[in-house]
């Protein structure tokens, strides 16, 4: 009976909302005539044998049911009781995170987010980590005038060093990570390091082959920069061989890092330690000529859609002129980050500058020299981005030579796994000659590759 006295409301109430207000106004205002009522109750009756049907039908088919299993409705079967799984082992305790962990940064670059340290091991992943493959595809036109190649030198076009990834948590304490760069000339290992994020004392431990942490741009991979090469002062100041797309400090080392309390600020000291061979910047000649690196940085959200990053390094290790001779480099570094919180996907502005200091032994003097580089890069639509770079660096083995350029970027992101990217490039180098060229850029991403280091 309940069914249809709600089928009954539903005849009577739904039509006279749905009725426009002037027909509403009448239908409340007229009364029930005779022939309107007998019509009600002959509908009722009728709804009446139609649910006495169902219940009917409805019965007999449950109590078929009854008779072929045995069973009493909602009284569960005894072995459904005996087939639950039985509760998991208690497994290991996961380890407190320190305070300062949780005090990280908010905000970042655009190709370049914060990675906090991640527990648990699911039982899925153990023997499968997260598996990426990033190529990068390179075209470069124009030469420099007299014929010269120029510093980081790019063909017609090249499918430069794609990066796989491998990542994964190795237990509750540890991840691991691994980056190869296959390249034209075979398969190398950009980075592969284990991380132990939280140890007595506050302290996060990195253990392996990994880019130094001096600098703010030494870290960066290349398929995570701003443009398509990297600036001058990378080549002439940390070590990058003319030809070598992907200069910079890297080494198999040690690195322990540590969040000091500030108040306010994030602050952060780094100090690594590694075996001493990186290019032609460091060359170990016995095992005590390793190379040690250290870094203070700090960062302040300056407002809720700003915020600045400062920092400063120092690395020293021995040069290919002997084991008695040793390069020092120091460096200082600024960010100036700024999102709007209402329009984030659609606005963005990052400003960078980095100077370096050179001091490089040889038997007969030494050669001091200096280089910076100044870029700044602006989204102006949801996937559009523009930026320019100056570059000026004297050489590391003759700080009289210097050379200084500017670039023009422009890159458009049809989503987080490609890009599309422009770039003109002039550069006059210290004997006289001009280069100007224009590279372009692809870039596309399968697979699941984890943020890098904010």
């Amino acid at each position: 009976m309940q069914i249809s006295c709600f089928r009954f409301v539903l005849l009577c109430v739904v039509p006279i909302l749905l009725a426009p207000s002037g027909a509403r106004a009448e239908i409340q205002a007229a009364p029930a005539s005779a022939d309107d009522v007998a019509e009600l109750r002959k509908e009722i009756v009728a709804l009446r044998e139609e649910y006495n049907e169902r219940l009917t039908a409805l019965e007999a088919r449950l109590a078929a049911v009854e008779e072929k299993t045995g069973e009493q409705p909602g009284v569960a079967p005894p072995e459904s009781a005996a087939a639950a799984p039985p509760p998991a082992p208690p497994g290991p305790a996961m380890p407190a995170v320190p305070a300062a962990l949780s005090a990280a940064p908010s905000g970042g670059d655009q190709a370049a987010a914060a990675q906090l340290p991640v527990y648990g091991t699911p039982t899925s992943k153990i023997l499968n980590p997260d598996i990426g493959l990033i190529g990068n595809l390179i075209g470069a036109s124009g030469e420099s005038r007299g014929g010269s190649e120029s510093v980081a030198p790019f063909p017609f076009m090249t499918l430069q060093e794609s990066e796989a990834s491998f990542q994964a948590i190795v237990d509750p304490y540890a991840r691991a990570d691994f980056f190869l760069a296959i390249g034209q000339e075979g398969i190398e290992v950009e980075e592969g390091f284990v991380t132990f994020p939280v140890l007595p004392g506050g302290l996060m431990v990195k253990a392996g082959r990994m880019r130094a942490n001096f600098g703010r741009l030494n870290a960066f991979h290349n398929h995570t920069l701003p443009w398509i090469d990297r600036p001058l002062v990378m080549f002439n100041l940390l070590g990058g061989a003319t030809g070598d797309p992907d200069t910079g400090l890297k080494d198999a080392g040690v690195s322990v890092s540590r969040l000091i309390p500030a108040g306010n600020l994030f602050l952060e000291a780094t100090g690594e330690l590694y075996q001493g061979d990186s290019g032609t910047l460091f060359q170990s000649h016995q095992r005590r000529d390793f190379a040690v690196v250290g870094r203070l940085r700090t960062y302040a959200d300056i407002t809720d859609q700003t915020n600045f990053e400062t920092g400063v390094s120092y690395a020293r290790g021995h040069n290919d002129a002997g084991s008695a001779f040793t390069t020092e480099l120091y460096g200082v570094d600024a960010t100036l980050r700024w999102k709007p919180l209402r329009r984030a996907i659609y606005r963005s502005f990052v400003a960078r500058s980095e100077l370096f200091w050179s001091r490089r032994e040889e038997p007969d003097l030494r050669h001091d020299a200096f280089g910076l580089f100044a870029s700044a890069d602006y989204q102006f639509q949801r996937r559009w981005f523009a930026g320019g770079r100056y570059d000026w660096a004297e050489r590391a083995r003759d700080a009289s030579v210097r050379d200084h350029g500017f670039s023009a970027v422009l890159t458009y992101w049809p989503s987080e796994f490609s890009q599309v990217r422009g770039q003109y490039r002039r550069t006059r180098y210290g004997d006289g000659r001009t280069a100007n060229e224009l590279l372009f850029q692809v870039l596309f991403t399968i697979g699941a590759h984890g943020a890098h280091a904010f």
